[in-house]
């Protein structure tokens, strides 16, 4: 799983996706946008609107899943509900990771119900260079004995275990400065996949 607003998706999303698909080994990637999201603003765009440009970047690519279940239930989108549906879908033994980003991570301690997101999945924090640096308190009470060094190990349970993981890529690629661009009238080329650019400008979003 690999949720967030995508607002709009840009080729460091779907980047990050294909290298954790390769990087561990797994059957597929679920991008799912948050119609709700708990710790941040209001998206720009409509959640179907996004879900419309996630699918459209997605494209083909094997392994890449635009799931829609947080747009079909109520309320905030709170991942530890979106985990206990995949349980559900996919059985108790079905080894379930979720991917977040390192400011993302910093904050997992402020999630709702964080110790549930460790009894229905594994977590792999997509790291920056600078992830030696001190934990917040709560979180590092949060994550203590969970830690694990490499992927094989991680993949031995269906749940429970924390991996830090350096992409190759990690494009430096900001929504917010896509907007920016966008809401400004210049060029985002090789910034969104080609079919994202092309819906976006025909259907004039993010404009001021």
């Amino acid at each position: 799983m690999l949720g967030g607003t995508f607002d709009p998706v840009h080729l460091g999303h779907l980047r990050s996706a294909v290298e954790l698909h390769e990087a561990l080994g797994l059957d597929r990637v679920h991008m799912i946008p948050a119609a709700q999201p708990p710790l941040r603003g209001e998206p720009h765009i409509t959640p179907e609107e996004r879900l419309a440009l996630l699918r459209l970047g997605i494209g083909d690519t094997p392994g890449l899943v635009a799931d829609p279940r947080e747009l079909e239930r109520e309320g905030p989108s709170y991942s530890a509900d979106t985990l206990a549906t995949l349980r559900r879908d996919h059985g108790p033994e079905a080894r379930l990771v979720m991917a977040l980003g390192h400011d993302a991570f910093l904050r997992l301690a402020e999630w709702r119900e964080p110790e549930r997101l460790f009894a229905l999945a594994h977590l792999v924090v997509m790291d920056r260079p600078d992830h030696d640096a001190a934990l917040p308190e709560a979180l590092a009470a949060l994550i203590d004995g969970r830690e694990v060094d490499d992927a094989e190990t991680l993949m031995a349970a269906p749940c429970g275990g924390l991996l830090r993981l350096r992409l190759p890529s990690r494009m430096a690629i900001s929504a917010t400065e896509v907007r920016h661009r966008l809401a400004e009238g210049r060029s985002v080329r090789y910034l969104l996949p080609e079919a994202v650019e092309e819906r976006i400008l025909s259907a004039g979003l993010y404009r001021r």
